[in-house]
């Protein structure tokens, strides 16, 4: 039977993982956005209505990462058909949790179940980066490759996009902070430094390697002492009031790593257990309320699965 409509949840995601700024991300369980696509008789693409988002986002399908998205699937297929998107944002935007990249794959995956495309991930994740593209100004996998693929990614390569999907271990837990501001991924791009020291470069390669070793060997230790960002959280950190703290708030109460997600303002620590995990996103809201920022605490495992059709 033909579907006529349908409706899809796709997950938040941490990118960057502290070293691995725009060549690593994964997903998380905490909160996902959604979308609704229904078939209709006006062969085009209409955004109808976007709850959420206190009436910033557009909906204008070209300046709108969702409907960009999809309307790459439909010139580039050359697909005759009317849809209506509906969107509900529950992922902060301008969070660093991937919500632009949440809004481009719930709409590239959405589209591809309902008009049966049969496309595959691979193909699904170059047109979610248009989408994307929109919001970021710049081409970048690490929020929207985890969002559709699920679970720890490492992107080896942009030209063409090389993505190797790595499993987390079972007993690692993101506790993740996000503090009730905005910070534009495109703005917080523009203050990153053009150029890297050599000795910071091989620090950096170092805690790559280390990290992606540590996740195949599920050495939590390993994981916690290579998410060290000698490239991004130095400029970004400035942009979160009371950064420092919050993550020193995080590792004194036994988190083995902290650093910041994506372009931030949310702030992730890993931790080996639930109970631990709490005891963090405890101390760090009040590290955050301190220094005057209202905040939302989540406790997660890394999500394998990525988006599901609700």
């Amino acid at each position: 039977m033909k579907l006529k409509s349908i409706k899809v949840a796709v997950p938040a995601s941490v990118s960057n993982v502290g070293c691995g700024f725009d060549v690593m991300g994964f997903a998380v369980d905490i909160i996902c956005d959604e979308i609704t696509v229904k078939l209709t008789n006006k062969k085009e693409i209409k955004i109808s209505k976007i709850l959420g988002d206190n009436g910033k986002l557009p909906l204008d399908v070209e300046k709108n990462t969702c409907g960009k998205a999809v309307k790459e699937i439909l010139d580039d297929l050359n697909l005759d058909v009317g849809l209506d998107i509906k969107i509900k944002k529950v992922i902060g935007f301008g969070s660093g949790l991937g919500s632009s990249a949440a809004s481009a794959v719930a709409g590239v995956f959405a589209v591809n179940k309902l008009l049966n495309l049969k496309l595959s991930k691979k193909q699904l994740l170059n047109y979610a980066l248009k989408g994307e593209e929109v919001a970021s100004k710049a081409i970048h996998a690490d929020n929207v490759a985890p969002c559709l693929y699920g679970g720890f990614v490492l992107i080896r390569g942009y030209n063409p996009v090389d993505i190797i999907n790595i499993k987390a271990p079972k007993n690692l837990f993101c506790t993740i902070i996000h503090p009730q501001i905005e910070i534009k991924t495109s703005e917080a791009r523009k203050i990153l430094p053009k150029n890297i020291p050599l000795k910071k470069a091989v620090t950096q390669w170092g805690n790559v390697g280390g990290l992606i070793a540590g996740l195949l060997t599920n050495d939590i230790e390993l994981i916690g002492r290579s998410v060290h960002d000698e490239v991004a959280e130095p400029r970004r950190a400035k942009l979160i009031p009371g950064f420092d703290e919050i993550k020193k708030a995080a590792l004194n109460s036994g988190a083995v790593a902290c650093s910041i997600s994506g372009s931030g303002p949310a702030i992730f620590a890993f931790s080996n257990n639930l109970k631990t995990a709490s005891i963090i996103g405890s101390a760090m809201k009040n590290a955050a309320s301190i220094n005057g920022l209202r905040s939302k605490v989540y406790v997660s495992k890394v999500n394998a699965s990525g988006p599901k059709v609700i």
